[in-house]
C-alpha cells in the first residue's frame, strides 16, 4: 500500500487542481486576472501602484503620491522609476525621478511630473491623474545619487523639472550635508517647482539657495554659474536640467580638469552623432515619414501618429526596441551604424532602440 502523502502536499495538489479548473472555466481570462481586479497590489502580481494623492506644485507640475504593491524593493534618493499608464487606450511608459523620503510611515512613494509641450504622458498625468488610479511600476534605478561618505562641499545645479531628483536627495540626506549650495533656474519665481520648500530650507539656514529666473535674468550657463558660486571648482556638483545647460557645464569642468567632480542626469540622451536622415517606413502601420538625421525613430513615429512602444527614452530600459527590417539607422549616442536587409530573414530580426536611433538613409521599422 503506497505511503500517504503529507497533508500539505494534498492541500497543494487540490489547490493547483482548483486553479486549473477555474482557468478552464474562465478562458480567455485566468484566475490571476480576477485577482488583479480584487487585489492588484498583492504580492506576486506585476508591480503596480495606486495613486493616493495628487498635489499641485506649479501651474504645470504635480506630485503623485503612489502606494506601491508588495513587490516594491525601495529606492536610493536621486533614482528614478518607470511608470506605465494607459493613454487613449495605449500603454505608455515614462521615467520620473522619485521625490519622496525613503522611510515614509505610510510606505508610499512620490514622483513629480511637469507637463511639457506635446508631452503625451506628462500632460495626461498633470491634467487627468486622479486619486484611485492604478499605474504600472518598475523598480527604481539610476546612478545619480550621493556617495557615502558625503562630500564636505556640495553644489546642486538644476533647471525646470531637473530639480526633482535633487529634491529627493534633500528630503533624505539634508542632515548629512553641511556646506550645501542649490542653484535653480526657472522662467519665473512662480515656476520654481518646490519653490516654497526650497525657500523655507534657505530661510532656516539648511541650504544656500540661488534662484535664477530666466525671463528676467537670461539662461543659466557655465559663465553665469561661476559668477554665482565663488568656490565652484571646490564643490562636488550634481546637475540636472536641459541638455544645453548640461553640455556647457561638462565642457567647463573638462577644460578645468575636474570632470570627476561633476555628476549629471539627463532626461534625454546626448546626441553625439547624426547622419543624413531619410524616409522611415513603419511597415505594420503603413506610415512613411521623412526624418532628419538628429530625429530619433521614436520621435519620428510619434509625430506621424504611429503607436510606438517606449520607456525611459534614454536608451537604458530597452522598452522601445523594434525590428529593423531593411535599411540603416545610426545610434545618436556614438554614431554606430546598424543595417538590415531582406536576407536577415523573418526569424532573425535586427533589433534597434528607437529612442536613440535615427535614420541613416531609407529604413523600414516593423511597427
Amino acid at each position: 500500500m503506497p505511503a500517504a502523502l503529507p497533508t500539505r502536499h494534498v492541500a497543494s495538489r487540490l489547490r493547483d487542481r482548483a486553479i486549473d479548473l477555474v482557468g478552464l472555466m474562465t478562458t480567455p481570462l485566468l484566475p490571476a486576472d480576477y485577482l488583479d481586479l480584487v487585489s492588484p497590489l498583492r504580492a506576486g502580481a506585476d508591480l503596480r501602484g495606486r495613486i493616493v494623492a495628487v498635489h499641485p506644485e506649479t501651474r504645470d507640475a504635480v506630485t503623485l503620491v503612489i502606494r506601491p504593491g508588495r513587490g516594491w524593493a525601495g529606492h536610493v534618493p536621486g533614482q528614478y522609476i518607470r511608470i506605465g499608464l494607459d493613454v487613449d487606450g495605449v500603454r505608455q511608459w515614462r521615467a520620473y525621478s522619485l521625490t519622496s523620503p525613503v522611510d515614509r510611515p505610510d510606505g508610499c512613494i512620490a514622483i513629480t511630473v511637469k507637463a511639457i509641450p506635446e508631452g503625451v504622458v506628462s500632460t495626461h498625468v498633470v491634467r487627468r491623474a486622479r486619486v484611485g488610479m492604478l499605474v504600472h511600476l518598475d523598480q527604481a534605478c539610476g546612478e545619480f545619487v550621493l556617495p557615502d561618505p558625503r562630500p564636505e562641499k556640495v553644489l546642486f545645479v538644476t533647471a525646470g523639472s531637473g530639480v526633482t531628483p535633487v529634491m529627493g536627495m534633500l528630503r533624505n540626506a539634508l542632515d548629512d550635508l553641511g556646506d550645501l549650495v542649490v542653484v535653480h533656474s526657472a522662467p519665473t519665481a512662480a515656476d520654481v517647482i518646490f519653490g516654497g520648500e526650497l525657500r523655507m530650507l534657505a530661510a532656516r539656514g539648511h541650504i544656500t539657495l540661488v534662484e535664477r529666473h530666466t525671463d528676467a535674468d537670461g539662461m543659466l550657463d557655465a559663465d553665469a554659474l561661476a559668477g554665482l558660486v565663488g568656490d565652484l571648482d571646490e564643490r562636488e556638483t550634481w546637475a540636472c536640467g536641459p541638455a544645453g545647460m548640461l553640455d556647457a557645464l561638462e565642457r567647463r569642468w573638462a577644460e578645468r580638469g575636474i570632470s570627476e567632480r561633476l555628476h549629471t542626469e539627463r532626461f534625454r540622451p546626448t546626441v553625439m552623432a547624426t547622419g543624413d536622415g531619410g524616409t522611415v517606413t513603419f511597415t505594420t502601420s503603413e506610415v512613411a515619414v521623412e526624418a532628419g538625421g538628429a530625429t530619433s525613430l521614436l520621435d519620428a513615429g510619434e509625430s506621424a501618429g504611429v503607436l510606438m512602444p517606449s520607456g525611459c527614452r534614454m536608451g537604458i530600459c530597452f522598452g522601445c526596441v523594434a525590428p529593423l527590417r531593411e535599411g540603416a539607422v545610426r545610434d545618436l549616442r556614438n554614431g554606430d551604424l546598424t543595417t538590415a536587409s531582406p536576407d536577415s530573414g523573418p526569424g532573425r530580426p535586427v533589433l534597434v532602440q528607437t529612442c536613440v536611433s535615427a535614420a541613416a538613409g531609407p529604413c523600414e521599422i516593423e511597427l
